[in-house]
């Protein structure tokens, strides 16, 4: 016979992972910036990085949110430069 151990870390790790997923679901931050300025670009993608570390917090140990937090900070900031890009495009700012 076999026994399985570690299974109650695995779930709690995930159920703190469903928890974090649901936080983070919608507006996490509001942040401005002028798309010809770097580091106006900078600024605001540090303020929503500190947005997601913030609501990450408690979970740290928790390798899943700490996976997932990079891979939402990634994510983010190419949507910013992106909109930045669009924004230097249409000779506005944002």
């Amino acid at each position: 016979m076999f026994k399985i151990t570690g299974l109650d870390k695995l779930t709690r790790e995930m159920d703190q992972l469903a928890k974090f997923a649901t936080e983070v679901d919608g507006e996490l931050a509001s942040v401005a910036f002028d798309p010809t300025d770097p580091g106006s670009l900078e600024t605001a993608i540090s303020e929503m990085e500190a947005a997601i570390d913030q609501k990450a917090v408690s979970y740290e140990g928790n390798n899943m949110v700490i996976n997932l937090v990079e891979q939402i900070k990634a994510n983010l900031r190419e949507q910013i430069l992106k909109k930045a890009a669009v924004a230097r495009l249409e000779g506005g700012t944002e």
